[in-house]
């Protein structure tokens, strides 16, 4: 642990990219092979498939998509996991369920997800105090980073989510040097320390995720003297890619292979064009192959000035589906059906997700015919049920919702 001290996590960052295709292609196979004889959803899907000869991105590319926008479906029917995993399920570390709901799970090991690459290049290092505000509730994100953090050899105050005032607080007495979290909950702890008048400005460096980061929080986060780097992952693939020193795109990570494709037909655009985020990962427990993320991005053409050798993306470009992000967390279009189908009196709904003040938020326009006492209450009790975040309430006429076959609508704008 804590054994990088370079510019660099290890060498993998900076190979000839010749040589890490070459390498990342020549695993391949093999664990084509592990997933068809070890995941029973693998074992079906590929069962027509030699894995000896997928070993280029134009076999690989013949392959079919895994969506994760299926995986609830999925799960639904061959519970607990899709048979997308390849150990059962009490050989596992630990167990999550995420908003949807969605199954996931932590296989053992240190760093499982990946995490410390990133982390490292957001200027984590040993004996480094981490605050980590994502959330240990269910949800894996917030081991996600701590794993991460400890593999760099930080120590790591298991902060969650909410209760602003204590964790300023604990920010003030324990004086961590690098955050983990949300970019806006980060901005709302900065703020609430100014106005209680606790220092907080040990924090000097933040690896975010789990939202969008504009230039223009970026740059408030900067003038309270935090350097701000974020990273974008999953829990099924743990990381994807991260930004460097460079803030030039985002670097793949060293443990998957990424392909940018045509939403819905799989078929790779050309280089610079917008697509679909399809990534392979070289996980064992998890031995996804062609997994559709449902994100937006493009790839940055040509190298870092970093030095890291690895493909870059544009960073997050809109989502694929209807599916939304909101506060780190996913919001479905399924969700959005519960919501209607647990209160009769709401006739039709939409889901809008906007941005105010750095901090997302979601308002269920609801079509009814008349708003009894306590309605919108009971509603939004539901939304925070059933999506795991707050969101507004608010009552629309019948006929009035606009008849696009959107169940949710993200008019947010990045500036």
């Amino acid at each position: 642990m804590g054994g990088a001290t370079g510019p660099y996590f290890d060498d993998l960052e900076v190979r000839d990219p010749e040589e890490r295709e070459k390498e990342q292609f020549a695993a391949l196979p093999d664990h084509i092979a592990h997933a068809k004889a070890t995941a029973p959803y693998f074992s079906k899907s590929l069962r027509e498939v030699d894995s000896q000869d997928v070993a280029s991105r134009a076999a690989l590319v013949r392959l079919a998509i895994v969506r994760k926008s299926d995986l609830i479906d999925r799960q639904t029917a061959d519970p607990p996991f899709g048979g997308l995993v390849s150990a059962p399920t009490n050989r596992f570390a630990r167990l999550f369920q995420s908003p949807g709901p969605i199954y996931e799970a932590q296989g053992f090991g240190t760093d499982y997800w990946r995490f410390a690459r990133a982390f490292y290049a957001a200027g984590a290092r040993a004996g480094d105090i981490v605050h980590n505000s994502f959330s240990y509730h269910l949800t894996p994100a917030g081991f996600m980073m701590e794993s991460a953090a400890h593999q760099l050899g930080c120590a790591v105050i298991a902060a969650g989510v909410g209760q602003t005032e204590l964790q300023v607080r604990v920010i003030g007495d324990l004086r961590p040097t690098v955050f983990a979290g949300t970019p806006s909950f980060l901005k709302i702890l900065l703020e609430r320390g100014q106005e209680l008048g606790i220092d907080v400005s040990s924090l000097g460096k933040a690896g975010v995720g789990g939202e969008a980061l504009p230039p223009s929080l970026r740059a408030e986060l900067q003038a309270f003297g935090v350097d701000v780097l974020q990273s974008y992952g999953t829990a099924e693939l743990g990381l994807i890619a991260y930004e460097s020193e460079a803030m030039e795109g985002m670097i793949v990570d060293e443990g998957v292979i990424v392909e940018i494709v045509e939403p819905g037909s799989g078929t790779p655009v050309a280089e610079g064009e917008t697509g679909e985020v399809v990534v392979t990962t070289f996980c064992r427990e998890y031995p996804l192959v062609r997994f559709a993320t449902g994100d937006l991005s493009a790839v940055w053409p040509g190298a870092s000035p970093c030095g890291r050798t690895n493909m870059r993306l544009r960073g997050w470009m809109g989502r694929a589906d209807q599916s939304v992000k909101v506060k780190g967390l996913f919001v479905h279009p399924n969700q959005v059906h519960q919501l209607a189908s647990r209160h009769p009196e709401v006739l039709k709904v939409r889901l809008v997700v906007d941005r105010q003040g750095g901090t997302d938020e979601m308002t269920l326009h609801c079509e009814v015919a008349a708003s009894e006492q306590g309605l919108s209450a009971r509603i939004a009790e539901s939304i925070q049920a059933v999506c795991k975040v707050k969101g507004r309430v608010a009552f629309a006429p019948p006929h009035s919702l606009a008849d696009d076959g959107k169940l949710i609508d993200d008019i947010r704008k990045l500036p």
